[in-house]
């Protein structure tokens, strides 16, 4: 399992500036929704309305394995869940996933 990339600052605002190309200025400002997911369950219906407080539900993914960071539904990268601040989760990615472009 590979851990944080010990080049790279833990805290974000001691990140180097990086520069960009002027002309994707254009769409620094569109908002898009990143989302960390750690597992995922198949159940039927049924077994899902038993579930109640409490309840633990199985997901395909073992302890330390990588969970998967989408932005806007399309996989990018995988990560480790991270403590911020001992009171947040964070993610740090530790794999970009090349996809080819349809």
């Amino acid at each position: 399992m590979a851990g944080p990339d010990p080049t790279q600052p833990a805290d974000p605002a001691e990140a180097p500036e990086l520069t960009y190309p002027k002309e994707l200025e254009a769409v620094y400002d569109i908002s898009v929704t990143v989302s960390a997911v750690l597992g995922k369950a198949t159940m039927q219906v049924n077994q899902l309305l038993k579930l109640g407080r409490g309840a633990v539900v199985e997901l395909d993914r073992k302890l330390g394995e990588a969970i998967d960071i989408y932005v806007n539904n399309r996989l990018i990268a995988r990560g480790e869940v991270v403590m911020v601040d001992d009171v947040k989760l964070g993610i740090t990615m530790t794999e970009i996933v090349k996809s080819e472009r349809q």
